[in-house]
């Protein structure tokens, strides 16, 4: 078999129903508003949850939360402080200064938090599903102008590459801040850091492939609990110098900028540390709902994460000294190693978060076409986001490993953090913008502001975060590069393939008419996977050719992944009888379905009848790629899709196709 070859049929990661990923009609509102309702209400639908929100309560779907959406943000007081006063640009420790940085860490996390994500981006779901692949599938469907739609995939695939460069060093970071918190404990534990470091990972790496379920049951209590004793520590900080509490007022901010402009802006770099994390309450809606992630970050996270930087903020002022690891020195000799245990529980927590959105984000990835089928396991019977990406899983943890062994320090790597996040941020401002303009139509006042106000706020921090370039912030932008690069290569690629396709594609009516009759038919049914709604698939006319015989039942089935997380049983599947034996079959999944064609086909009567598996065979089409100088992408893509190919999942295994029953039919096309 030729190993450079794609199947026909099995749309390497499904076909959108309305061509490009980015088609389609229909009007989403507000939240989860049908398509009827005003734009921008936020009315409720249970029927459209997907997710049995609504079964559970509201407090268990908060503690859930904690645990999953809130684990990096939470463990942001690590180092964010520290870093804004130790980092690679020192600050003075200072009442101006002191008072600055927490009054804008205090006014970020209003804005950009709790305004942005909470109050106005979480009412832009996708059937209930966030995260920047459901912002621009619900945006494309909804935008009429296509100059529109192209500009809104350029955003949203950015925004998904920068996602894995933040993806990672999250891990790096987080381990790496809290196992540094020996060193606290005893100056001697300096040496056992890095492998402790790397065996934390290895070990969180390691058991991915078991799932997550189980220890996830843990996840919301424990950081539940790590959120109050940092709330706890920060009260006991705060009782050093009970005037921090002025530092919220805004003019602190604005007075750090009029005394020293360009120390505040470089600043910026570090101080954005403290909402890190942000992107997740979006991302991770789907899983909880947003009521649970407005209850869990307005009642328990925000709360303790400012009580802790308050009581940061005021141990140094008292004693600048403690400015080198402020987080555990808030604590008693005592309790740092106990502190030290829980933060490490803390970071694994969020690090498991981050990994876990690493392989959602790339099972939406497939699905919406941009990039090719690889294999995803499902670890969970009864739940189907618990989801097992082996090559993202790999490839995370020696990416990972690298960074913990090239930079060393988390001091060292937060030179590094933050670009991606804040790209990230203010992608989903840009995208906010559009939404809000040309999908929610909202007055162009209220829109131009909130809009205009985010660009500012995440513009400030996305550009102070480039001065880290020179100093490691080159790694997350060269990894969303090369992300960004196959999932553009990857998208347009199968554009070409099924323009060339198409070019000897024959009219089912002429086949039908001319062919048909002729030609002798065998008992049983064949199944041809097709890439394209028109036209006979390449395999039918290669089979044609070489056997000379029909099956008595032939069915053209096309499996197209919808801009929704998740289609109904009742309209996932379309029939039409062609005659002679012949039916066309459409079956529609939303992105964060599994594609089963057997099983599909095991609920379907309206195409001539059961299908027996064992009388039933599937026939898949591989094109041997041959890269060319017809117009379409560069020699150098060409090659780099031809490769993409090569190494995508098999259209067998990815739709669940018995083995003993699939028949391949090779050629070669030249894109």
């Amino acid at each position: 078999m030729d190993h450079n070859a794609i199947q026909d049929g099995a749309p390497a990661g499904g076909e959108p129903v309305s061509g490009p990923a980015v088609a389609g009609a229909g009007a989403v509102a507000g939240a989860t508003a049908p398509a009827d309702a005003p734009a921008g209400s936020g009315e409720q639908h249970p029927d459209e949850q997907g997710h049995g929100h609504q079964r559970e309560g509201l407090a268990t779907l908060a503690v859930g939360a904690i645990g999953v959406v809130f684990g990096d943000i939470g463990t942001s007081p690590l180092y964010s402080f520290k870093e804004t006063f130790v980092g690679h640009h020192l600050m003075k420790v200072d009442q101006l200064h002191v008072f600055g940085v927490l009054s804008i860490v205090f006014w970020t996390m209003i804005v950009i938090v709790t305004v942005k994500y909470l109050f106005l981006v979480l009412r832009a779901d996708n059937k209930g599903e966030g995260g920047s692949l459901a912002l621009l599938a619900l945006v494309s469907r909804c935008l009429s102008d296509r100059r529109w739609t192209y500009v809104m995939s350029v955003f949203g695939l950015t925004a998904t590459a920068l996602f894995f460069g933040d993806a990672m060093i999250t891990p790096a970071v987080s381990v790496l801040s809290a196992v540094e918190g020996l060193t606290v404990v005893h100056p001697g534990f300096e040496h056992l850091v890095l492998p402790i470091s790397i065996a934390i990972l290895i070990g969180l790496f390691a058991i991915q492939s078991r799932g997550t379920a189980a220890m996830g049951k843990l996840f919301g209590p424990v950081m539940m609990f790590y959120f109050l004793t940092i709330a706890v520590l920060g009260v006991i900080g705060i009782m050093e110098a009970p005037n921090i509490l002025w530092a919220l007022n805004p003019m602190y901010a604005v007075l750090f900028f009029a005394d020293d402009p360009l120390m505040a802006y470089l600043a910026l770099g570090s101080i954005v540390l403290a909402v890190t994390g942000a992107e997740a309450l979006y991302a991770d809606m789907g899983h909880f709902g947003r009521p649970a992630i407005m209850a869990a970050w307005l009642c328990l996270a925000f709360p303790c994460l400012l009580l802790n930087y308050l009581g940061q903020a005021a141990m140094i002022m008292n004693r600048p000294e403690t400015v080198a690891n402020p987080f555990f020195m808030l604590a008693p000799d005592a309790l740092r190693l106990p502190l030290v245990l829980l933060a490490t529980a803390a970071t694994v927590i969020a690090s498991q978060a981050v990994i876990s959105g690493a392989f959602s984000v790339s099972q939406q990835a497939v699905q919406l076409g941009y990039l090719p089928r690889i294999r995803i396991r499902h670890t969970s019977a009864s739940a189907a986001g618990q989801i097992y990406v082996p090559i993202v899983n790999w490839t995370l943890l020696a990416l990972v490993v690298m960074l913990v062994l090239g930079f060393r320090t988390s001091g060292n790597l937060a030179s590094a953090y933050g670009i991606a996040n804040t790209g990230t941020m203010f992608i989903t401002s840009c995208m906010f913008g559009v939404l809000a303009f040309q999908v929610w139509k909202w007055p162009a006042p209220i829109a131009g502001f909130f809009t205009c106000l985010f660009l500012l706020v995440d513009g400030a921090y996305f550009s102070s975060n480039m001065t880290k370039i020179p100093d490691g912030g080159w790694f997350p932008l060269l990894g969303a590069s090369i992300t960004f690069t196959m999932l553009s290569t990857w998208s347009t690629g199968r554009r070409i393939m099924r323009e060339r396709l198409a070019e000897d594609s024959m009219p089912f009516d002429i086949f039908l008419g001319s062919v048909c009759p002729k030609v002798r038919r065998v008992a049983g049914t064949s199944v041809f996977l097709a890439s394209n709604v028109e036209g006979i698939p390449p395999a039918l006319l290669h089979n044609l050719k070489h056997n000379h015989i029909l099956h008595d039942r032939v069915v053209v089935l096309t499996v197209e992944t919808q801009n929704v997380p998740h289609v109904p049983p009742e309209k996932r599947r379309e029939v039409e009888d062609l005659g002679y034996g012949f039916y066309r079959m459409i079956i529609r999944i939303g992105f964060m379905d599994e594609a089963n064609v057997p099983a599909e086909l095991a609920a379907e009567t309206r195409a001539g009848g059961a299908f027996k598996p064992m009388e039933t065979s599937y026939f898949l089409a591989r094109q041997t790629l041959i890269a060319s100088k017809r117009p379409g992408m560069a020699i150098w893509r060409e090659k780099l899709f031809a490769w993409m190919v090569r190494n995508a999942e098999s259209a067998m295994v990815f739709f669940r196709l018995p083995t003993n029953r699939v028949i391949e039919l090779g050629s070669q096309l030249e894109i």
